[in-house]
């Protein structure tokens, strides 16, 4: 904290308002979280192809074994777009899913986790991968560099910090 106080902050004794500078301090917190937040899913936007599934994995890495229901309350998006990003993105195989046992009759509805970070940066260096090397490839083969018609491959390594 700064030597310079508010005016708004300082009592009529002369001491330092700690819950009017405790307020700011948690605001800021919030407004830093919110914008890391928003940066997160911008990021994933361009990894998942949207922000609508982006939010998605993001929820459901807050809240695995979530329905389809709980994500679109959550998330606030409409429950058929939801129901259809998850339908997608289960496919791809960046949500997992299974059936939720419920107490009693009645429908027993599907419960999704997304896959870890991890994972889904290894998809995502697989996909740069091959189109660096359908790019590379198809550069050559117009080029005639190549005459024989062999072609190495791009490799892309990530190797993670923990290994």
């Amino acid at each position: 904290m700064s030597d310079e106080n508010d005016a708004d902050d300082i009592d009529d004794d002369g001491s330092v308002d700690d819950v009017s500078a405790r307020d700011r301090l948690e605001a800021e917190a919030d407004r830093a979280v919110s914008e890391f937040d928003d940066g997160v899913v911008d990021l994933l936007a361009w990894v998942l192809d949207t922000e609508t599934r982006a939010r998605i994995y993001v929820y459901l890495r807050q809240h695995p074994d979530s329905t389809s229901e709980e994500v679109a309350e959550g998330t606030g998006l409409y429950p058929s777009t939801v129901r259809e990003a998850l339908a997608e993105l289960h496919e791809e195989g960046t949500v997992e899913r299974h059936k939720r046992e419920s107490a009693g009759a009645g429908n027993n509805p599907y419960a999704y986790e997304a896959i870890a970070p991890s994972s889904l940066v290894q998809d995502v260096v697989g996909q740069v991968q091959d189109q660096l090397n359908a790019v590379f490839n198809l550069d050559r083969r117009l080029d005639d560099e190549n005459e024989d018609g062999d072609v190495d491959p791009v490799r892309i390594t990530v190797e993670d910090e923990t290994e």
